[in-house]
């Protein structure tokens, strides 16, 4: 069924209840962002090895796997809602520890809560969006998902930048006698506590409620979403949808139980959460200070570059907004793999010209700025494609039985892939070098290409009840 956006349609209110949705994509980008511009502080504070670092860095994607496949079944049984206040508190918690962190187990510790909150809001917020707003216009606002995490990330760069210039370095004392760093990572707490004020303010999923036989909670949600009439027809849609397989979801239900083999589409999730993150985008997000410091650029110029890298980002998530409910999904993500294996390429190429000096590489004039041209147009291509897209599938492409089952083990997948490539980062440019690294993200954006042509279904216009699995 196609669905035309008129009638009874509460847009407020839905756009309302998107906002204060994406604010966890705000704080999942933030979460992440913070760390790029601080590992100098933790290197000074705990004399860490370049090892140490990475895994300082990464300890967030450990709590973030974990938190993305406990949310998913968690909000199965407690509800979309309540798994994100959770993880609002989460980030006030993990804001509050990582800043005072005496040493590096505490801090790890303080991020791996953090984690718990990101991966949660990571694949909840996109689904919680997909179940509260109209088929015709669902991608639209399920990638506004990805704008604020873009703006989230964005916003931590500006706020290191200006506490760091302020201070006169990350390392330098800032108020109260506590360095700059440590400040970066208390900023968090404020867009903690309006998220968790804001999420007591809209209602439940109501194909959740319906799921767990809350019918006039539903039919309450439903009426103020969509009027009366439509909200009838809707809770029997979602009645219909589970009524072959009506019972409480588990696991298991990702098993094809004719076959006995996982489901098609639960590989084709797990593909495209792995992949987004094999093209080596969050280098650019934890690394980015770091990277362009070692290619010759100063820390201050360092930090602009990852604002200007987070600005051209959000531009192109907007590009996205007006096309993914136009031309589809998987069109998106093939143009994004083509464009990120060709940019990704572009920047292997200008780092293999360059010389070590030091211990750093230093480019040409010419070859330094080929390579931040390269690496920004990759950026566009990615948030153009990956970025918003894979969300938005997770939140979209699986059956109603099996949502919450399946957004875990590919959100599970998605940040499991993310700690493993930053975490190896520093080591394998340290030991086999950017170009290599490079080139090994350059292959993966390629491989992508087939994949997606090869697993990825449509599902621009499908009501969620007709998504099959």
């Amino acid at each position: 069924m196609r669905e035309n956006v008129s009638g009874q349609v509460n847009m407020a209110f839905i756009a309302a209840i998107v906002s204060v949705a994406t604010i966890g994509g705000f704080m999942f980008g933030y979460d992440s962002g913070v760390i790029n511009g601080t590992q100098d502080g933790l290197e000074h504070a705990f004399d860490l090895s370049k090892l140490g670092t990475g895994f300082n860095v990464g300890a967030i994607l450990v709590g973030c796997a974990f938190g993305a496949f406990g949310a998913g079944r968690l909000a199965d049984i407690i509800g979309r809602r309540s798994v994100m206040m959770i993880a609002a508190i989460l980030f006030l918690f993990s804001a509050l520890g990582a800043g005072a962190a005496p040493t590096s187990s505490f801090f790890i510790l303080a991020r791996l809560i953090g984690g718990l909150g990101v991966g949660a809001a990571s694949v909840l917020s996109p689904v919680y969006i997909s179940e509260v707003t109209p088929a015709s216009i669902r991608g639209r606002l399920s990638s506004i998902q990805q704008i604020m995490i873009i703006t989230g990330l964005t916003g931590a760069f500006v706020a290191n930048y200006a506490l760091a210039a302020s201070a006169g370095g990350s390392q330098a004392e800032f108020w109260l006698g506590y360095p700059a760093w440590r400040w970066m990572f208390w900023m968090q707490g404020i867009p903690a506590v309006i998220y968790f004020i804001a999420l007591l303010f809209i209602p439940e999923s109501p194909r959740y409620l319906v799921a767990r036989g809350q019918h006039d909670r539903a039919r309450a949600v439903l009426t103020r979403l969509f009027g009366p009439a439509e909200a009838g027809r809707k809770i029997a849609e979602i009645d219909a949808s589970l009524a072959t397989d009506h019972h409480r979801p588990k696991l298991s239900d990702l098993v094809d139980r004719s076959t006995g083999k996982v489901r098609k589409i639960v590989w084709a999730g797990i593909g495209l959460a792995v992949f987004q993150q094999f093209v080596g985008i969050n280098v650019v997000f934890y690394y980015g200070a770091v990277l362009w410091q070692s290619v010759g650029f100063s820390e201050n110029d360092a930090l602009l570059i990852n604002i200007l890298s987070g600005s051209l980002s959000i531009l192109a998530c907007l590009t996205t907004v007006v096309l993914i409910d136009r031309i589809g999904r998987k069109p998106l993500l093939l143009i994004g793999s083509a464009g990120m294996a060709a940019s990704l390429s572009t920047v292997a190429i200008a780092f293999s010209t360059g010389t070590l000096e030091g211990g750093s590489l230093q480019l040409s004039d010419a070859a330094g700025t080929a390579a931040l041209i390269a690496a920004n147009l990759y950026v566009i291509f990615f948030n153009l494609s990956w970025g918003p897209v894979m969300w938005v599938m997770l939140g979209e492409m699986f059956p109603n039985q099996i949502r919450g089952s399946g957004l875990a083990v590919a959100g599970f997948a998605q940040w499991i892939a993310n700690f493993g490539i930053s975490v190896s980062f520093p080591a394998l440019a340290a030991s086999i070098g950017l170009v290599i690294t490079y080139g090994f993200y350059a292959a993966s954006a390629f491989i992508s290409f087939f994949f997606v042509r090869a697993m990825v279904h449509e599902t621009r216009g499908l009501e969620l009840e007709e998504m099959k699995g």
